[in-house]
Protein backbone atom coordinates (compact mmCIF):
# COMPACT_ATOMS: atom_id res chain seq x y z
CA UNK A 1 0.00 0.00 0.00
CA UNK A 2 1.16 3.53 -0.80
CA UNK A 3 -0.52 5.04 2.27
CA UNK A 4 -0.61 4.70 6.04
CA UNK A 5 -3.01 5.97 8.66
CA UNK A 6 -0.94 9.14 8.90
CA UNK A 7 -2.07 10.15 5.41
CA UNK A 8 -5.66 10.57 6.63
CA UNK A 9 -7.37 12.66 9.30
CA UNK A 10 -7.00 11.39 12.86
CA UNK A 11 -10.70 10.49 13.15
CA UNK A 12 -10.85 8.67 9.79
CA UNK A 13 -12.28 5.13 10.09
CA UNK A 14 -10.89 2.17 8.18
CA UNK A 15 -13.26 -0.75 7.93
CA UNK A 16 -14.31 -3.81 6.02
CA UNK A 17 -17.79 -4.86 4.88
CA UNK A 18 -19.80 -8.07 4.43
CA UNK A 19 -23.44 -9.05 4.08
CA UNK A 20 -25.51 -11.64 5.90
CA UNK A 21 -26.79 -13.92 3.11
CA UNK A 22 -23.43 -13.86 1.35
CA UNK A 23 -21.44 -15.24 4.30
CA UNK A 24 -23.56 -16.49 7.22
CA UNK A 25 -25.03 -19.73 5.96
CA UNK A 26 -28.75 -19.19 5.73
CA UNK A 27 -29.59 -22.85 6.38
CA UNK A 28 -28.43 -22.49 9.98
CA UNK A 29 -30.10 -21.15 13.10
CA UNK A 30 -33.77 -21.30 12.22
CA UNK A 31 -33.72 -18.67 9.47
CA UNK A 32 -36.78 -18.52 7.22
CA UNK A 33 -36.84 -18.86 3.45
CA UNK A 34 -35.94 -15.82 1.36
CA UNK A 35 -36.68 -14.75 -2.17
CA UNK A 36 -33.00 -15.38 -2.90
CA UNK A 37 -33.48 -19.05 -2.05
CA UNK A 38 -36.40 -19.10 -4.47
CA UNK A 39 -34.54 -17.18 -7.18
CA UNK A 40 -31.49 -19.45 -6.94
CA UNK A 41 -33.70 -22.55 -7.14
CA UNK A 42 -35.09 -21.38 -10.49
CA UNK A 43 -33.05 -22.80 -13.41
CA UNK A 44 -30.88 -20.28 -15.23
CA UNK A 45 -30.86 -17.55 -12.58
CA UNK A 46 -27.64 -18.33 -10.71
CA UNK A 47 -24.39 -19.96 -11.80
CA UNK A 48 -24.74 -23.70 -11.06
CA UNK A 49 -27.90 -22.83 -9.07
CA UNK A 50 -25.63 -21.96 -6.14
CA UNK A 51 -27.19 -20.42 -3.05
CA UNK A 52 -26.35 -19.10 0.40
CA UNK A 53 -27.34 -22.17 2.40
CA UNK A 54 -23.82 -22.66 3.75
CA UNK A 55 -21.89 -19.76 2.18
CA UNK A 56 -18.82 -19.10 4.38
CA UNK A 57 -20.44 -20.55 7.52
CA UNK A 58 -19.86 -17.25 9.29
CA UNK A 59 -22.77 -18.25 11.54
CA UNK A 60 -20.44 -20.70 13.29
CA UNK A 61 -17.06 -19.12 12.44
CA UNK A 62 -17.75 -15.46 13.23
CA UNK A 63 -15.20 -15.28 16.03
CA UNK A 64 -12.43 -16.48 13.72
CA UNK A 65 -13.53 -13.94 11.11
CA UNK A 66 -13.64 -11.09 13.61
CA UNK A 67 -10.15 -12.07 14.78
CA UNK A 68 -9.05 -11.34 11.20
CA UNK A 69 -10.70 -7.92 11.32
CA UNK A 70 -8.97 -7.12 14.60
CA UNK A 71 -5.57 -8.42 13.48
CA UNK A 72 -5.66 -6.20 10.40
CA UNK A 73 -5.96 -3.12 12.60
CA UNK A 74 -9.35 -2.22 11.16
CA UNK A 75 -11.52 0.11 13.20
CA UNK A 76 -14.99 -0.94 12.10
CA UNK A 77 -16.94 -3.87 10.68
CA UNK A 78 -19.89 -3.15 8.43
CA UNK A 79 -22.19 -6.18 8.56
CA UNK A 80 -25.79 -6.73 7.57
CA UNK A 81 -28.62 -8.52 9.31
CA UNK A 82 -31.03 -11.02 7.81
CA UNK A 83 -34.71 -10.14 8.06
CA UNK A 84 -35.67 -13.81 7.65
CA UNK A 85 -33.23 -14.91 10.34
CA UNK A 86 -34.88 -12.56 12.83
CA UNK A 87 -38.47 -12.98 11.57
CA UNK A 88 -38.74 -16.22 9.57
CA UNK A 89 -42.19 -15.27 8.23
CA UNK A 90 -41.18 -11.64 7.77
CA UNK A 91 -43.71 -10.70 10.45
CA UNK A 92 -45.01 -12.14 13.68
CA UNK A 93 -42.97 -14.20 16.12
CA UNK A 94 -39.21 -13.56 16.22
CA UNK A 95 -36.71 -16.38 15.99
CA UNK A 96 -34.77 -16.47 19.30
CA UNK A 97 -31.78 -18.13 17.64
CA UNK A 98 -31.52 -15.31 15.13
CA UNK A 99 -31.66 -12.59 17.74
CA UNK A 100 -29.16 -14.48 19.89
CA UNK A 101 -26.77 -14.72 16.95
CA UNK A 102 -26.71 -10.98 16.32
CA UNK A 103 -26.36 -10.43 20.06
CA UNK A 104 -23.28 -12.67 20.16
CA UNK A 105 -21.88 -11.12 17.00
CA UNK A 106 -22.24 -7.61 18.43
CA UNK A 107 -20.57 -8.51 21.70
CA UNK A 108 -17.75 -10.27 19.85
CA UNK A 109 -17.03 -7.09 17.89
CA UNK A 110 -17.00 -4.95 21.01
CA UNK A 111 -14.74 -7.41 22.82
CA UNK A 112 -12.20 -6.92 20.02
CA UNK A 113 -12.49 -3.13 19.96
CA UNK A 114 -14.30 -3.16 16.60
CA UNK A 115 -17.07 -0.64 15.94
CA UNK A 116 -20.31 -2.43 14.88
CA UNK A 117 -21.77 -0.76 11.77
CA UNK A 118 -25.05 -2.46 10.91
CA UNK A 119 -27.06 -2.47 7.70
CA UNK A 120 -30.53 -3.84 8.32
CA UNK A 121 -31.28 -5.14 4.83
CA UNK A 122 -28.97 -6.48 2.14
CA UNK A 123 -31.41 -8.01 -0.36
CA UNK A 124 -32.71 -11.19 1.31
CA UNK A 125 -36.47 -10.54 1.59
CA UNK A 126 -38.47 -13.20 3.48
CA UNK A 127 -40.40 -15.31 0.97
CA UNK A 128 -43.78 -14.87 2.72
CA UNK A 129 -43.46 -11.11 2.15
CA UNK A 130 -42.45 -11.66 -1.46
CA UNK A 131 -45.69 -13.64 -1.79
CA UNK A 132 -47.54 -10.47 -0.77
CA UNK A 133 -45.85 -8.37 -3.44
CA UNK A 134 -42.60 -7.56 -1.67
CA UNK A 135 -41.21 -4.16 -2.60
CA UNK A 136 -44.21 -3.54 -4.90
CA UNK A 137 -46.49 -3.47 -1.86
CA UNK A 138 -46.64 -0.20 0.09
CA UNK A 139 -47.18 -2.18 3.29
CA UNK A 140 -43.52 -3.22 3.16
CA UNK A 141 -42.59 0.09 4.83
CA UNK A 142 -44.57 -0.95 7.90
CA UNK A 143 -43.25 -4.51 7.84
CA UNK A 144 -39.70 -3.21 7.61
CA UNK A 145 -40.31 -0.80 10.45
CA UNK A 146 -41.53 -3.65 12.63
CA UNK A 147 -38.46 -5.74 11.80
CA UNK A 148 -36.25 -2.76 12.61
CA UNK A 149 -37.89 -2.37 16.01
CA UNK A 150 -37.60 -6.06 16.92
CA UNK A 151 -33.91 -6.22 16.05
CA UNK A 152 -32.79 -2.82 17.30
CA UNK A 153 -34.51 -3.28 20.64
CA UNK A 154 -32.10 -6.19 21.05
CA UNK A 155 -28.80 -4.81 19.69
CA UNK A 156 -29.38 -1.12 18.90
CA UNK A 157 -27.85 0.09 22.17
CA UNK A 158 -24.45 -1.25 21.07
CA UNK A 159 -24.33 -0.14 17.45
CA UNK A 160 -21.79 2.44 16.35
CA UNK A 161 -23.89 3.21 13.27
CA UNK A 162 -26.91 1.82 11.44
CA UNK A 163 -28.24 2.20 7.89
CA UNK A 164 -31.58 0.71 6.88
CA UNK A 165 -31.06 -0.58 3.32
CA UNK A 166 -28.00 -1.41 1.24
CA UNK A 167 -28.02 -0.06 -2.32
CA UNK A 168 -31.62 0.87 -3.11
CA UNK A 169 -30.86 0.81 -6.86
CA UNK A 170 -30.12 -2.93 -6.63
CA UNK A 171 -33.22 -3.59 -4.52
CA UNK A 172 -35.44 -1.79 -7.02
CA UNK A 173 -34.03 -1.37 -10.53
CA UNK A 174 -31.61 -4.28 -10.91
CA UNK A 175 -34.17 -6.66 -9.41
CA UNK A 176 -37.46 -5.39 -10.88
CA UNK A 177 -36.48 -3.79 -14.21
CA UNK A 178 -33.40 -5.70 -15.33
CA UNK A 179 -34.42 -8.97 -13.64
CA UNK A 180 -30.85 -9.82 -12.63
CA UNK A 181 -31.47 -10.18 -8.90
CA UNK A 182 -34.35 -11.60 -6.88
CA UNK A 183 -37.28 -11.37 -7.47
CA UNK A 184 -36.10 -11.37 -11.10
CA UNK A 185 -38.83 -9.18 -12.59
CA UNK A 186 -38.74 -7.12 -15.80
CA UNK A 187 -41.70 -4.84 -15.19
CA UNK A 188 -41.67 -1.05 -15.28
CA UNK A 189 -44.70 -0.69 -13.00
CA UNK A 190 -43.14 -2.97 -10.40
CA UNK A 191 -39.88 -1.03 -10.76
CA UNK A 192 -41.45 2.38 -10.14
CA UNK A 193 -43.20 1.12 -7.05
CA UNK A 194 -40.10 -0.59 -5.71
CA UNK A 195 -37.99 2.53 -6.30
CA UNK A 196 -40.43 4.54 -4.21
CA UNK A 197 -41.26 1.99 -1.54
CA UNK A 198 -37.60 1.18 -0.82
CA UNK A 199 -37.11 4.83 0.17
CA UNK A 200 -40.35 4.88 2.14
CA UNK A 201 -39.13 1.82 4.08
CA UNK A 202 -35.79 3.51 4.62
CA UNK A 203 -37.50 6.55 6.13
CA UNK A 204 -39.80 4.45 8.28
CA UNK A 205 -36.83 2.54 9.73
CA UNK A 206 -35.11 5.83 10.57
CA UNK A 207 -38.28 6.98 12.37
CA UNK A 208 -38.39 3.75 14.37
CA UNK A 209 -34.75 3.96 15.39
CA UNK A 210 -35.09 7.61 16.40
CA UNK A 211 -38.05 6.53 18.52
CA UNK A 212 -35.76 4.05 20.25
CA UNK A 213 -33.36 6.87 21.08
CA UNK A 214 -30.72 5.78 18.56
CA UNK A 215 -28.27 8.07 16.78
CA UNK A 216 -25.57 7.93 14.08
CA UNK A 217 -28.10 6.74 11.51
CA UNK A 218 -27.40 6.98 7.80
CA UNK A 219 -28.23 5.78 4.31
CA UNK A 220 -26.10 3.72 1.91
CA UNK A 221 -26.33 4.37 -1.84
CA UNK A 222 -24.44 2.70 -4.67
CA UNK A 223 -23.23 4.95 -7.45
CA UNK A 224 -21.56 4.58 -10.84
CA UNK A 225 -20.08 7.50 -12.72
CA UNK A 226 -22.02 7.91 -15.98
CA UNK A 227 -20.02 8.82 -19.10
CA UNK A 228 -21.55 9.57 -22.51
CA UNK A 229 -20.28 7.28 -25.25
CA UNK A 230 -19.70 10.26 -27.57
CA UNK A 231 -20.35 14.00 -27.87
CA UNK A 232 -23.78 13.77 -29.48
CA UNK A 233 -26.82 15.24 -27.76
CA UNK A 234 -28.46 11.82 -27.75
CA UNK A 235 -25.51 10.21 -25.94
CA UNK A 236 -25.31 13.02 -23.41
CA UNK A 237 -29.04 12.68 -22.73
CA UNK A 238 -28.70 8.91 -22.30
CA UNK A 239 -25.82 9.36 -19.85
CA UNK A 240 -27.76 11.99 -17.90
CA UNK A 241 -30.76 9.67 -17.70
CA UNK A 242 -28.60 6.78 -16.48
CA UNK A 243 -27.12 9.12 -13.87
CA UNK A 244 -30.65 10.09 -12.83
CA UNK A 245 -31.85 6.52 -12.47
CA UNK A 246 -28.75 5.09 -10.83
CA UNK A 247 -27.47 7.96 -8.71
CA UNK A 248 -29.75 10.97 -8.38
CA UNK A 249 -33.14 9.30 -7.83
CA UNK A 250 -32.32 7.87 -4.42
CA UNK A 251 -30.21 10.67 -2.92
CA UNK A 252 -32.64 13.18 -4.42
CA UNK A 253 -35.53 11.51 -2.67
CA UNK A 254 -33.76 11.26 0.70
CA UNK A 255 -31.96 14.61 0.80
CA UNK A 256 -34.13 16.88 -1.37
CA UNK A 257 -37.59 15.34 -1.15
CA UNK A 258 -37.76 15.24 -4.95
CA UNK A 259 -37.04 12.87 -7.81
CA UNK A 260 -35.15 14.03 -10.92
CA UNK A 261 -37.47 15.17 -13.71
CA UNK A 262 -35.45 13.32 -16.33
CA UNK A 263 -36.43 10.05 -14.63
CA UNK A 264 -40.00 11.05 -13.80
CA UNK A 265 -40.53 11.48 -17.55
CA UNK A 266 -40.50 7.69 -17.76
CA UNK A 267 -41.52 6.48 -14.30
CA UNK A 268 -44.16 8.91 -13.07
CA UNK A 269 -47.09 7.17 -14.82
CA UNK A 270 -46.19 4.00 -12.92
CA UNK A 271 -45.63 5.44 -9.45
CA UNK A 272 -48.17 4.73 -6.70
CA UNK A 273 -51.06 7.15 -6.12
CA UNK A 274 -50.12 10.24 -4.07
CA UNK A 275 -46.46 9.29 -4.01
CA UNK A 276 -45.47 12.91 -3.34
CA UNK A 277 -47.11 12.71 0.09
CA UNK A 278 -44.47 10.25 1.34
CA UNK A 279 -41.51 12.63 1.27
CA UNK A 280 -41.88 13.72 4.91
CA UNK A 281 -41.09 10.10 5.85
CA UNK A 282 -38.47 9.55 3.12
CA UNK A 283 -36.55 12.70 4.13
CA UNK A 284 -36.10 11.85 7.80
CA UNK A 285 -32.84 13.59 8.82
CA UNK A 286 -29.69 11.48 8.66
CA UNK A 287 -26.42 11.72 10.54
CA UNK A 288 -24.21 10.54 7.67
CA UNK A 289 -24.32 9.30 4.07
CA UNK A 290 -22.62 6.20 2.70
CA UNK A 291 -21.44 5.66 -0.88
CA UNK A 292 -20.68 2.26 -2.43
CA UNK A 293 -18.47 2.72 -5.47
CA UNK A 294 -16.85 0.26 -7.88
CA UNK A 295 -16.87 1.49 -11.46
CA UNK A 296 -18.20 3.81 -14.15
CA UNK A 297 -20.44 3.02 -17.12
CA UNK A 298 -20.19 4.32 -20.67
CA UNK A 299 -23.72 4.97 -21.91
CA UNK A 300 -25.12 5.25 -25.43
CA UNK A 301 -28.65 5.80 -26.78
CA UNK A 302 -30.51 2.70 -27.94
CA UNK A 303 -33.70 2.03 -29.88
CA UNK A 304 -36.79 0.81 -28.10
CA UNK A 305 -39.00 2.01 -25.25
CA UNK A 306 -37.86 4.22 -22.36
CA UNK A 307 -35.18 4.53 -21.06
CA UNK A 308 -33.76 3.89 -24.56
CA UNK A 309 -30.14 3.54 -23.47
CA UNK A 310 -27.47 0.87 -23.27
CA UNK A 311 -24.09 0.28 -21.68
CA UNK A 312 -21.17 0.02 -24.11
CA UNK A 313 -17.70 -1.33 -23.45
CA UNK A 314 -15.24 1.28 -22.28
CA UNK A 315 -11.48 1.40 -22.99
CA UNK A 316 -10.15 1.17 -19.41
CA UNK A 317 -8.69 -1.91 -17.65
CA UNK A 318 -11.36 -4.09 -16.10
CA UNK A 319 -11.85 -6.23 -13.01
CA UNK A 320 -12.96 -9.87 -13.05
CA UNK A 321 -16.54 -8.54 -13.02
CA UNK A 322 -15.73 -6.87 -16.37
CA UNK A 323 -16.13 -3.49 -14.64
CA UNK A 324 -13.89 -0.65 -15.73
CA UNK A 325 -11.40 0.59 -13.14
CA UNK A 326 -12.14 4.31 -12.88
CA UNK A 327 -10.96 5.60 -9.49
CA UNK A 328 -11.67 9.24 -10.43
CA UNK A 329 -15.37 8.52 -10.22
CA UNK A 330 -15.09 8.07 -6.46
CA UNK A 331 -13.77 11.56 -5.82
CA UNK A 332 -16.20 12.99 -8.37
CA UNK A 333 -19.15 11.41 -6.57
CA UNK A 334 -17.96 12.40 -3.10
CA UNK A 335 -17.46 16.00 -4.13
CA UNK A 336 -20.81 16.16 -5.94
CA UNK A 337 -22.63 14.55 -3.00
CA UNK A 338 -21.29 17.17 -0.61
CA UNK A 339 -21.88 20.11 -2.95
CA UNK A 340 -25.34 19.18 -4.19
CA UNK A 341 -27.00 16.91 -1.61
CA UNK A 342 -25.43 16.38 1.79
CA UNK A 343 -23.52 19.57 2.66
CA UNK A 344 -21.53 19.17 5.88
CA UNK A 345 -22.93 15.70 6.63
CA UNK A 346 -20.14 13.13 7.16
CA UNK A 347 -19.56 10.90 4.13
CA UNK A 348 -18.32 7.32 4.24
CA UNK A 349 -17.17 5.07 1.43
CA UNK A 350 -19.18 2.11 2.69
CA UNK A 351 -18.06 -0.33 -0.04
CA UNK A 352 -15.13 -0.27 -2.45
CA UNK A 353 -13.22 -3.23 -3.83
CA UNK A 354 -12.64 -5.47 -6.81
CA UNK A 355 -13.16 -9.03 -7.97
CA UNK A 356 -10.20 -11.04 -9.25
CA UNK A 357 -9.58 -14.74 -10.05
CA UNK A 358 -7.37 -15.04 -6.93
CA UNK A 359 -6.00 -18.58 -7.28
CA UNK A 360 -4.43 -20.06 -4.18
CA UNK A 361 -0.80 -20.75 -5.11
CA UNK A 362 1.74 -22.22 -2.67
CA UNK A 363 -0.58 -21.46 0.22
CA UNK A 364 -1.20 -17.81 -0.63
CA UNK A 365 -2.86 -15.32 -2.99
CA UNK A 366 -0.65 -12.60 -4.48
CA UNK A 367 -3.41 -10.13 -5.43
CA UNK A 368 -1.28 -7.12 -6.40
CA UNK A 369 -4.10 -5.87 -8.64
CA UNK A 370 -6.37 -5.49 -5.60
CA UNK A 371 -3.66 -3.66 -3.67
CA UNK A 372 -3.33 -1.20 -6.57
CA UNK A 373 -7.11 -0.81 -6.78
CA UNK A 374 -7.46 0.05 -3.09
CA UNK A 375 -4.46 2.37 -3.26
CA UNK A 376 -5.83 4.25 -6.26
CA UNK A 377 -9.27 4.68 -4.72
CA UNK A 378 -7.91 5.83 -1.37
CA UNK A 379 -5.89 8.42 -3.29
CA UNK A 380 -9.22 9.69 -4.67
CA UNK A 381 -10.66 9.79 -1.15
CA UNK A 382 -7.77 12.04 -0.17
CA UNK A 383 -8.41 14.16 -3.26
CA UNK A 384 -12.06 14.58 -2.23
CA UNK A 385 -11.07 15.53 1.32
CA UNK A 386 -8.64 18.10 -0.06
CA UNK A 387 -11.51 19.51 -2.15
CA UNK A 388 -13.61 19.98 0.97
CA UNK A 389 -15.75 16.83 1.04
CA UNK A 390 -16.19 15.66 4.66
CA UNK A 391 -15.17 12.04 4.09
CA UNK A 392 -14.79 10.23 7.41
CA UNK A 393 -14.13 6.61 6.51
CA UNK A 394 -13.52 3.88 3.94
CA UNK A 395 -14.73 0.25 4.03
CA UNK A 396 -13.21 -2.38 1.75
CA UNK A 397 -15.55 -4.85 0.12
CA UNK A 398 -15.10 -7.49 1.25
CA UNK A 399 -13.55 -9.26 4.22
CA UNK A 400 -14.16 -12.72 2.74
CA UNK A 401 -14.63 -14.30 -0.64
CA UNK A 402 -18.35 -15.03 -0.58
CA UNK A 403 -21.58 -15.80 -2.41
CA UNK A 404 -21.74 -13.25 -5.19
CA UNK A 405 -25.50 -13.47 -5.82
CA UNK A 406 -26.43 -14.53 -9.37
CA UNK A 407 -22.72 -15.13 -10.08
CA UNK A 408 -22.48 -17.82 -7.40
CA UNK A 409 -19.07 -18.42 -5.88
CA UNK A 410 -16.91 -17.61 -8.92
CA UNK A 411 -16.20 -13.91 -8.32
CA UNK A 412 -13.84 -13.30 -5.43
CA UNK A 413 -13.82 -9.86 -3.75
CA UNK A 414 -12.27 -10.84 -0.42
CA UNK A 415 -9.17 -9.70 1.40
CA UNK A 416 -9.30 -13.27 2.72
CA UNK A 417 -9.46 -16.30 0.43
CA UNK A 418 -12.12 -18.88 1.28
CA UNK A 419 -11.89 -22.49 0.10
CA UNK A 420 -15.57 -23.22 -0.44
CA UNK A 421 -15.02 -26.95 0.02
CA UNK A 422 -13.12 -26.86 3.32
CA UNK A 423 -14.08 -23.26 4.32
CA UNK A 424 -10.44 -22.62 5.25
CA UNK A 425 -9.58 -18.91 5.42
CA UNK A 426 -6.28 -17.67 3.94
CA UNK A 427 -5.44 -13.96 4.15
CA UNK A 428 -4.32 -12.62 0.76
CA UNK A 429 -1.43 -10.27 0.03
CA UNK A 430 -3.94 -7.39 0.06
CA UNK A 431 -4.97 -8.26 3.62
CA UNK A 432 -1.37 -8.21 4.79
CA UNK A 433 -0.61 -4.99 2.92
CA UNK A 434 -3.64 -3.28 4.44
CA UNK A 435 -2.71 -4.51 7.91
CA UNK A 436 0.80 -3.07 7.52
CA UNK A 437 -0.61 0.27 6.36
CA UNK A 438 -2.95 0.47 9.34
CA UNK A 439 -0.70 -0.81 12.08
CA UNK A 440 2.68 0.71 11.16
CA UNK A 441 3.58 3.32 13.77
Amino acid sequence: MQFTRKDFPEDFLFGVATSSYQIEGHAFGGAGRTHWDDYAATPGNVVRAEHGGRACDHYHRYEQDLDLVQAAGLDAYRFSTSWARVLPEGRGTPNPEGLDFYDRLTDAMLERGIKPCATLYHWELPSPLADLGGWRNRDIAGWFGDFTEVLMKRIGDRMYSVAPINEPWCVAWLSHFMGLHAPGLRDIRATARAMHHVLLAHGRAIEVMRGLGMSNLGGVFNMEWSTAADDTDDARHAAALYDGIYNRWFVGGVFKGAYPEIVLDGLEPHLPHNWQDDFPTITQPLDWCGLNYYTRKVIAPAPGPWPSLTEVEGPLPKTFMDWEIYPQGLSQHLIRLAQEYTGDLPLYVTENGMAAPDPLVDGGVDDQDRIAYIDDHLAEVRRAIDAGAPVKGHFVWSLLDNYEWSLGYEKRFGLVHVDFETLERTPKASYHALARALTTA
